[in-house]
């Protein structure tokens, strides 16, 4: 218990009190958040000195272009292009991450989005350009009965994993909605907060879909309530890029703008995991961040919903990309538990909830049980490991998965849990 209580004092000294003190983000405009079709994203080549270290930080908001950082080449880039196209600055903000500053420009309306976008691609001052592009995250919630509570855990062989690894130190992105910090099963296991949507702070703890992502990863365990996570000591970077529909829906979108910045946030913070739980098209801008989490060493989890056809982030080179075993698709490099999970719902509550954001949750959680034993452990041994060691929870199962208990007995090359594993089943 006193080391325990040693390791969670240590980490509030080393995060600075993140969780309880959230980092405030000027927030897009709202009819960039509703009308995403009306608006393209630019970058320009930035050699100047930059202002923030840190994605979307400015010593004085998002009121004017010289706030953020950008060099002269850059502000004199985006005022020639605002002339020239006719085009409305509605934000930006340099990304360091790619050298580049980016800007989100909305288009004129005698204009479609289409010819703003041919247009600014034969200017040679911009770096790249792309339509703001929208994604969704992935989850159903239902309210069905409790016998089957956690039944995730048994397929994937968690609970004897746990005898080896409880993802101690690991530190995950939650790339999604907000989250309910306050829920007693997370208590300790948020060290980061940021709000890249709308800088609602009681809206971000009433969020249902990024809720239920951190508790399947990162719940309590042997707290006396509620679950247990996947990995109950890992660690949680909590970073708003979606909203919901509804307040009581667990549907939620996103966007080009939204998620860049989190994904940049995620960079700088030089976590070991991101998990996204969304879905939508191919993404220039989200690729190149994503690459550049991957030269960092990060290791990118992607949610492959069985009806969607190629697109972000499941299908950008090197990202492991998930389905839910009981709706699998082909394109995605792993299986994983997606129905019926039990997990958290704001309000200290708990409920089910299904889909390939759950599914993809679960393979965040039992990276972090890898991770912290094998702290050099790349994707690619990571990929290979979990693909190697798939399992069907029984030999009369006709559903595969991930386990942990196998993967973990594989990486620690220990032979004397060979007995917890289930019928091992290669996924290609």
């Amino acid at each position: 218990m006193m080391q325990r209580a040693l390791q969670l004092l240590l980490v509030a000294i080393a995060t600075g009190g993140c969780a309880s003190s959230p980092r405030h983000e000027a927030a897009p405009p709202a009819a960039m958040l509703e009308r995403p079709e009306q608006y393209v994203v630019v970058t320009l080549r930035n050699d100047g000195p930059r202002v923030g270290s840190r994605a979307g930080s400015t010593l004085r908001g998002y009121d004017t272009v010289a706030a953020y950082g950008a060099g002269s080449s850059a502000r004199s880039a985006v005022g020639a292009l605002t002339s020239t196209y006719h085009l409305r600055e509605v934000t930006a903000w340099p990304i360091a991450t790619l050298g580049v500053h980016c800007v989100v420009f909305e288009v004129p309306a005698q204009e479609s989005t289409a010819q703003t976008i041919a247009r600014l691609r034969s200017d040679r001052r911009v770096e790249s350009v792309q339509a703001l592009q929208s994604f969704a995250t992935q989850a159903t919630s239902y309210n069905d009965p409790y016998e089957k509570l956690q039944r995730s855990l048994n397929t994937m062989g968690v609970e004897p994993a746990h005898r080896w690894s409880q993802g101690a130190g690991v530190h995950v992105a939650v790339i999604d909605t907000g989250v309910d910090t306050t829920h007693p099963d997370l208590a300790g296991r948020v060290v980061e907060r940021r709000d890249f949507v709308d800088d609602d702070w009681i809206a971000f703890t009433a969020d249902r879909h990024g809720t239920a992502v951190a508790g399947v990863i990162a719940a309590n365990a042997n707290n006396a309530m509620g679950i247990v996570g996947v990995a109950p000591e890992a660690l949680l970077h909590v970073y708003k890029a979606c909203w919901q529909k509804t307040a009581a829906a667990s549907a939620a979108n996103c966007n080009s703008f939204t998620l860049a910045k989190a994904l940049s946030a995620a960079i700088d913070a030089r976590v070991s995991i991101m998990n996204l739980s969304l879905a939508g098209p191919p993404d220039e801008l989200l690729t190149r961040l994503v690459r550049q989490a991957r030269l960092r060493g990060i290791i990118v989890v992607g949610a492959t919903p069985a009806d969607q056809a190629a697109g972000f982030p499941g299908d950008v080179d090197g990202v492991i990309s998930v389905a839910a075993t009981e709706g699998a698709t082909e394109r995605a490099r792993l299986l994983a538990p997606g129905s019926e999970v039990l997990t958290l719902v704001p309000g200290n509550h708990y409920d089910f909830a299904s889909g390939s954001s759950m599914a993809a949750a679960n393979v965040s959680g039992v990276i972090a049980l890898l991770l912290a034993r094998d702290r050099g452990a790349t994707s690619a041994a990571v990929m290979q490991l979990l693909a190697s060691t798939s399992s069907r929870p029984d030999a009369s199962s006709p559903l595969v998965s991930i386990n942990a208990t196998a993967a973990l007995c594989a990486l620690l090359k220990d032979g004397a849990c060979a007995d917890a594993s289930p019928v091992a089943v290669a996924v290609q």
